[in-house]
C-alpha cells in the first residue's frame, strides 16, 4: 500500500487540524487554529497528514490521520512548554542538540490498524533528520494503550514514568527515539508526500 502524505505551511494546517481534530472523540479538548499558529509560529515544526479515499466513495480523498511536531529548546518561556523541559531535565539532553517534540496527532478510528501512523512517524523522522534533529520526544497517557503499543512497535523507548495519585491510567508516559541513518535504514512504509502552501 502506498500512503498518500500532505505535508502543510503553517497557517492552512492549522486550519486543516482544527477541522481533523473534529474527527477524534477520545480528545477532551480539540486544537483550535489560533493555538497551533500561536505554538508553532516560531520554531522548527512540521504538520502532516495523510489522506486516503472514502470506501463508499473512492472519488472523494479525506485526511484519515495527522502528526504535528516542533522543536523543543531548553529555554523554553510558554508555561506548558517550560514545564514539559523541566520534567524532561533529567533524562533528555538539550545542550548542543536539537530535539523534536511530537506534540498532537492520531488516527480516525475507521483508518486504524492500516500503518497510516507508522508512515507519518516515518516521514517525520526524515524530516527531523534532514532537518538536523538528534532525538524525537513524546508524551502520552498510560491508558492510552494503543498508542503505546504502536510507539513501543515504532522503537521509541520509555524514558520516564510519571504516576498518577488518583489512577495510574492517567499516569503520563514520555518517551523517546534517537535519530540516525540506522532509523532511516528500517523504514518500511511507501510513502508519497505533497507540499501544500
Amino acid at each position: 500500500m502506498e500512503y498518500h502524505i500532505r505535508q502543510y505551511e503553517l497557517q492552512q494546517g492549522a486550519l486543516e487540524i482544527e477541522y481533523i481534530e473534529e474527527y477524534f472523540g477520545e480528545f477532551p479538548r480539540r486544537k483550535t487554529a489560533a493555538e497551533v499558529i500561536g505554538r508553532l509560529g516560531e520554531r522548527d515544526h512540521q504538520i502532516l497528514m495523510a489522506e486516503a479515499p472514502l470506501p463508499d466513495d473512492p472519488s472523494t480523498v479525506v485526511p484519515v490521520a495527522y502528526k504535528v511536531s516542533h522543536e523543543l529548546r531548553s529555554d523554553e518561556t510558554d508555561p506548558k512548554l517550560a514545564d514539559l523541559v523541566a520534567r524532561l531535565h533529567d533524562c533528555v539532553k538539550f545542550a548542543g542538540r536539537k530535539v523534536l517534540y511530537s506534540w498532537i496527532g492520531g488516527t480516525r478510528r475507521d483508518w486504524r490498524g492500516q500503518g497510516f501512523f507508522r508512515a507519518l512517524t516515518e516521514e517525520q523522522e526524515a524530516w527531523a533528520h534532514d532537518n538536523g534533529f538528534d532525538e524525537i520526544v513524546v508524551k502520552t497517557k498510560n491508558r492510552l494503550y494503543g498508542m503505546r503499543g504502536t510507539l513501543d512497535h515504532l522503537q521509541f523507548n520509555v524514558i520516564k514514568f510519571e504516576p498518577h495519585a488518583g489512577d495510574n491510567r492517567e499516569a503520563k508516559v514520555y518517551l523517546s527515539k534517537p535519530l540516525g541513518l540506522e532509523v532511516l535504514d528500517r523504514h518500511r512504509s511507501n510513502r508519497s508526500v505533497v507540499r501544500s502552501t
